[in-house]
């Protein structure tokens, strides 16, 4: 089971890890392509079912006005314009890959970082319904259809990074109890 005293400095280091990513960012419309994902991603791969607890914070950190955002932009403004989709996405996101990494089977981690990905981009979608007024198919066209190919290779390099920690021994939090 994860230590207490673990939590707290992981925690630390993922939220900072998804404000650093952010800032990687390549415009884009409507929403710009981020490295975001990736670090929340491999926030469930290692900080299991306890991922929820960064992700929910960092949110929150943009919300107040912190510069966590992209391209170190901050506010709720943001979360309810085109990208506030994609950010509660992460929430969802960060707890599905939890709970498939919990298991030890790859194709089970595999389908977890996958679904992950999904939500990110169907709550985005959803979003981008609702903010921007465009049709499902619109919405689709420009906010999932482009996303998807990086998105998915973003899921392959976490899966990957996941997989050199746990052989380097790195001591993860176990499977709760």
């Amino acid at each position: 089971m994860i230590r207490h005293t673990h939590l707290i400095p992981y925690t630390a280091l993922f939220i900072a890890l998804i404000a650093v990513f952010s800032y990687i960012s390549i415009p884009f419309f409507p929403v710009p392509i981020t490295l975001q994902t990736l670090a929340v991603l491999l926030a469930g791969a290692v900080m299991r079912r306890y991922a929820i607890y960064p992700v929910i914070l960092y949110i929150m950190l943009g919300i107040l006005g912190l510069p966590v955002f992209h391209n170190g932009l901050g506010g709720i403004g943001l979360l309810l314009g085109p990208t506030g989709g994609y950010l509660v996405g992460f929430i969802p996101a960060a707890c599905i890959t939890g709970l498939c990494y919990e298991q030890k089977k790859t194709i089970i981690r595999v389908a977890g970082l996958t679904i992950a990905t999904l939500t990110i981009l169907l709550c985005g979608v959803f979003w981008l319904i609702i903010s921007a007024g465009m049709d499902i198919w619109a919405a689709a066209f420009v906010g999932f259809l482009p996303f998807l190919p990086g998105d998915l290779i973003k899921a392959f390099l976490c899966f990957m990074i996941a997989k050199k920690i746990e052989a380097a021994g790195v001591s993860l939090p176990d499977r709760p109890a």
